[in-house]
């Protein structure tokens, strides 16, 4: 952490410790003051200008050091994090939502979070089959270049996560809570395996704990973060249909997996279907509507590579053959990154060059 850094970090968290006050009230009283250090350095009538006397009396009194310090030591972790509006790591999507949070906890790597994503979302009493299609959506998706996020709750949203963990990508967990409580307890094993390969984050501080009203402010990050959201079973009454509302508030595409017309966790799909999601049977139909979106966040002009690296999708096509190969024959071949020959090889199945076939190989076609 560089020098100032411990100070400046304290005074966004004593900012967003204030009991009640929310994202967008921080919001406007950093563009009246610019940082944290302006809006405690800010007079009480200054104050009022911006909100409450309530809350103009609660910053005034300045940083609760007591009540900061638990979030400072808990950043002395490995991996553990805390970005802040005025990071180079904040994600770029979320400042595209109306109510971007203020302070991101997080536990894992950072770069996830500027990575072309999906959000996969449903209910958490799935169907068997429902939680395939979500393993199985989830693992040819990270497979393909994407990082899947979802919530970490019981059902569709824990087999998302799994599915992603078996492919060569990662997968990022928006929990609501704070990010020293694991919930459900029986996701503990999964929380440390996304925490190594991909990222836990939440807006919420440490000690929050499951609250009913957590969970849609949580919705909206997952699916903020995200270029799309699919929705794998939902019923009526189900929680991932805010999440799906809320991406097409955002501007986001949703997708959504039919089932049975007898099936009550098909229903909620249907219904967002008949109100303009698209239909989908495979990754195929996810990407193909993402592909402007997924071009514009291509890694290729950053990649790293040596001499007799393929710089190229033209390169990489050369270097397949046209028998099929699997993943590892091609990486051992091209010396690529396993996350830029995921990035390559989906570009190059959209441009119809590659297809995907059984067991995890790749067929050029062309």
């Amino acid at each position: 952490m560089p020098a100032g850094a411990h100070d400046d970090i304290a005074l966004w968290l004593a900012l967003n410790q204030i009991q009640g006050l929310g994202n967008a009230s921080i919001c406007q009283l950093l563009a009246k003051f610019t940082s944290p250090d302006g809006v405690f350095s800010a007079s009480l009538s200054q104050l009022r200008e911006i909100v409450n006397d309530e809350f103009a009396q609660k910053i005034n009194k300045g940083v609760d050091a007591e009540a900061i310090q638990p979030a400072l030591d808990w950043l002395k972790k490995d991996n553990a994090h805390i970005v802040t509006l005025a990071d180079e790591a904040y994600p770029k999507r979320l400042l595209e939502i109306s109510n971007p949070p203020a302070i991101i906890y997080a536990i894992g790597n950072l770069k996830w979070l500027n990575h072309p994503t999906i959000a996969m979302v449903g209910s958490r009493s799935a169907t068997p089959q429902g939680e395939k299609n979500a393993e199985d959506f989830a693992q040819s998706l990270c497979d393909q270049g994407m990082c899947v996020v979802s919530g970490m709750a019981l059902g569709i949203d824990g087999a998302a996560h799994r599915g992603a963990l078996k492919s060569n990508g990662a997968t990022i967990a928006v929990v609501g809570t704070g990010l020293d409580i694991v919930y459900p307890a029986r996701h503990r094993d999964l929380a440390h395996r996304i925490a190594e390969r991909g990222l836990i984050i939440s807006e919420f501080p440490l000690g929050t704990p499951s609250k009913a009203q957590n969970f849609p402010r949580r919705n909206r990050i997952i699916s903020g973060l995200s270029l799309g959201c699919l929705v794998v079973e939902a019923n009526i009454e189900s929680g991932s249909l805010i999440t799906a509302r809320l991406a097409a508030e955002q501007g986001r595409e949703v997708f959504a997996i039919p089932g049975s017309i007898h099936s009550p966790v098909s229903k909620g799909c249907h219904q967002l279907i008949k109100q303009g999601a698209k239909l989908v049977e495979n990754t195929s139909d996810i990407l193909e509507e993402l592909k402007n979106l997924l071009s514009e966040h291509s890694p290729f002009g950053s990649m790293q590579k040596s001499d007799e690296t393929p710089a190229e999708p033209s390169k990489l096509l050369a270097s397949m053959g046209f028998d099929a190969i699997n993943f590892e024959t091609i990486k051992t071949i091209t010396g690529l990154t396993t996350e830029v020959l995921s990035s390559m090889l989906m570009v190059l199945e959209l441009e119809g060059k590659v297809t995907t076939l059984a067991g995890g190989k790749y067929q050029r076609l062309m």
